[in-house]
């Protein structure tokens, strides 16, 4: 970093979103795009020298080398892009982004790292200019930005830029089309607006859908009263239930009426462990399990697989529902877009990776 001269430095906030329940629909006010649901990442090239900063501002350059080959070769010689890591595989013949393949990647053994850059390697979606050569963008309006974007995505091999529209009816469109390609909903940017650091500045709405879910079990809150969270199961084909996820974010009040509504249903004195999480290893994941006999509505934003991509929102109980009845059926979403339909034109729909 010391060896880089570039008119805008890192470290530096990425300009944020609020969220909106619908897409802003003033023609001629606003550019609209898909939300890419990966790895929020600064890059900052200068010739051979290349920084990957995520949006707290820490190093991701170590988890995705093969990023760094891509911003080398296919970038201009001198920029700051503001964008995404996503890592997409080819599922039922359509390529879509693979959150579980992504998340993977934070990884503290080097050997393991360059193993899955080769298996699944990661690309980078851009959709921002910060600088390109020696001039700061920050103060142009979006419209320019995103000319200087387009023109600095020299190869669309593995970095691209995301698709844009300035009419309101298409973005809105989008937000519904492209959910099955793993994307996460719509952003929308002031065509006018500069770029503005660590501001909420831009819209996003992404998707919201409800779900009906067995209670199978339940963890306490961390201070030790009432519940922290409840975990929720579907059933299979095969009749199993199979755990989805979990609801949490609890007041004070809910959490000991949760409790009392779920501690009659707890199976003896068992306590199971849970999966450890890559994110926070300090994190207590043991839970209760219960006996699966009562229903909850919750909302959720999207799948990632058989699982909710989110910790979902608990709405209330379902006492009308059968637990046999929470299936997996009430959660499909078609998958009638293939990824690279989101991305500006591109001859990268081949370059998915040997594992995908």
């Amino acid at each position: 970093m010391d060896a880089m001269d570039l008119p805008v430095m890192p470290p530096l906030e990425p300009m944020l979103a609020k969220a909106q329940k619908a897409v802003p629909a003033e023609a001629g006010v606003w550019s609209y795009e898909p939300k890419w649901d990966g790895f929020r990442a600064l890059v900052f090239r200068d010739g051979d020298e290349v920084v990957l900063l995520s949006r707290s501002g820490k190093d991701l350059a170590r988890y995705f080398p093969e990023v760094l080959d891509a911003v080398r070769d296919e970038l201009a010689p001198r920029c700051v892009l503001d964008g995404e890591i996503v890592v997409p595989r080819n599922v039922g013949g359509r390529v879509r982004l693979d959150w579980e393949s992504l998340s993977q990647r934070i990884h503290p053994a080097e050997s393991r790292v360059r193993m899955l850059s080769e298996q699944t390697p990661a690309h980078f979606i851009g959709f921002d200019a910060l600088a390109v050569g020696d001039s700061s963008l920050l103060k142009e309006p979006f419209r320019t930005r995103r000319d200087a974007l387009i023109d600095a995505v020299e190869e669309k091999q593995w970095c691209h830029v995301t698709r844009t529209t300035e009419d309101p009816e298409l973005g809105t469109r989008w937000l519904e089309d492209f959910e099955g390609a793993g994307l996460d909903g719509v952003i929308a940017k002031r065509l006018d607006g500069v770029y503005l650091p660590g501001k909420r500045d831009m819209v996003k709405v992404k998707h919201a859908r409800d779900a009906d879910c067995v209670a199978i079990g339940y963890r306490i809150h961390k201070s030790g009263e009432g519940i922290g969270s409840i975990l929720l199961g579907l059933y299979r084909d095969d009749g199993e239930l199979q755990m989805v996820g979990g609801a949490a974010s609890f007041t004070a009040k809910a959490r000991l009426s949760l409790l009392a509504d779920l501690e009659p249903l707890r199976i003896g004195d068992d306590v199971r462990d849970g999966e450890p999480s890559r994110w926070n290893s300090a994190a207590d994941k043991r839970w209760i399990p219960v006996r699966p006999e009562r229903v909850c509505e919750v909302a959720y934003d999207q799948m990632e697989g058989d699982r909710f991509r989110h910790a979902v929102t608990f709405r209330r109980w379902r006492p009308d529902r059968d637990p046999a009845s929470c299936t997996f059926d009430q959660l499909d979403v078609p998958a009638t877009y293939d990824l690279y339909d989101v991305l500006e034109s591109s001859g990268a729909s081949e370059a998915t990776g040997e594992g995908n």
